[in-house]
């Protein structure tokens, strides 16, 4: 059976990538972009900086920073308003995974017309979105480089998943310089994040040889850099690991797909507003206890990459302790202990849990659960 791997055209990586990318944004020949972004890089003055540095190598800038935490429908309609009134020929998104799916978002829709809900599920748009450039400053979704869109539709209270080689950014930018400044809390929770992605493509019924090496390899580098990274934001070697690793995670899920972690995630993120990574540190050992039915073997690899010896071990003592491995990372880097810190109800789980049942997110995951038994995760998750 053939395989596709999806990976944007260019990746420009470590400290003064930015600078670099900037100039191949020049050759690329665009004259008028679309920068979105949020307002807390517009405070920091990111924003400014990326806008001077397009005008000094000819490239004029529009700034929409209107970008929420779980962006949003009208974040989207908002961004393309903006695009249209201006007539952006590139859109260049800077931040982490909500200015990148954003600006997925907008993308698309430029070029393919109607409403961004209109693109959820897999591979649903006809035409390659308005080229796409992705500047990162945090270490943990690799949006800025993968096929996954995630916009929250604030009516319905979900999330919508939209898979589509089609908002495949062209340029990826990790610059470890831009993620200094992270809050300890999302170094974290993106760190997290990048490790769920990781073990979700490892263990995914799409896994392929060449997605299990960057999913156990990501795994060992945020082992050796997560903590180092959250207790000592200042040290940029453990700063540019950590942008290796959830670059490596990216690589791997970009072509593996997920499981129920972000099934189930995208739900409580859709219906309270929570932060995506959290919520994804949270469910994942409860999920891979469940997947350990199937996926015991490879669990035990996932312990072994975190560093346990599994020397001796059988399939499900591996997986058991693979499991006490991830909550103890999720403890050292202060990850809330479960749901009922986050204000997650046990009332809304079987509506909560219809919806992930829906999430194209689950269709890898290596066992399918009931609904019931997605009920009983979110349950035991509290």
């Amino acid at each position: 059976m053939s395989t596709t791997f999806y990976i944007p055209a260019v990746n420009i990586m470590g400290e003064g990538a930015l600078n670099d990318a900037i100039k191949q944004i020049e050759t690329l020949g665009f004259k008028q972009a679309l920068l979105v972004t949020d307002l807390g890089m517009t405070k920091l003055g990111v924003s400014a900086e990326v806008e001077t540095l397009l005008k000094k190598h000819g490239v004029e800038c529009r700034i929409y920073d209107g970008v929420q935490p779980n962006p949003t429908v009208e974040n989207v309609k908002a961004g393309l308003d903006v695009l249209h009134t201006h007539r952006c020929d590139c859109v260049i998104s800077l931040g982490g995974g909500s200015a990148h799916d954003c600006a997925k978002g907008i993308a698309l829709v430029a070029t393919n017309g109607g409403h961004i809900s209109d693109y959820e599920g897999v591979d649903v748009s006809k035409k390659p979105q308005l080229p796409l450039i992705s500047i990162n400053t945090t270490a943990g979704t690799a949006s800025e480089m993968t096929r996954f869109c995630i916009i929250t539709d604030q009516k319905r209270h979900i999330k919508m998943a939209i898979v589509d080689q089609n908002v495949t950014p062209i340029l990826s930018v990790n610059d470890p310089r831009l993620m200094a400044g992270m809050p300890a809390s999302l170094t974290a929770a993106t760190g997290m994040d990048a490790l769920t992605h990781a073990i979700e493509a490892y263990v995914s019924t799409a896994a392929t040889p060449i997605t299990d090496a960057c999913a156990i390899k990501a795994i060992e580098i945020i082992r050796d850099n997560l903590s180092e990274a959250v207790h000592n934001g200042t040290n940029m070697l453990a700063r540019e690991q950590m942008a290796y690793a959830q670059f490596l995670a990216g690589m791997a899920f970009n072509n593996a797909s997920l499981g129920y972690v972000h099934a189930m995630a995208h739900q409580l993120g859709g219906f309270y507003d929570l932060p995506h990574g959290v919520c994804n540190a949270i469910l994942l050992p409860h999920v891979q206890r469940y997947n350990a039915q199937v996926a015991a073997p490879r669990l035990k690899v996932v312990a072994k990459a975190l560093g346990v010896e599994v020397h001796g071990l059988d399939n499900k003592a591996g997986a058991d302790a693979a499991i006490a491995a991830i909550v103890a990372l999720s403890r050292q880097v202060n990850i809330p202990a479960g749901l009922t810190e986050l204000g997650a109800k046990a009332a809304d789980f079987a509506t909560l849990a219809t919806n992930a049942m829906k999430d194209a997110c689950g269709i890898t995951n290596p066992i399918q659960p009931n609904h019931a038994e997605v009920v009983a995760i979110f349950k035991a998750a509290m």
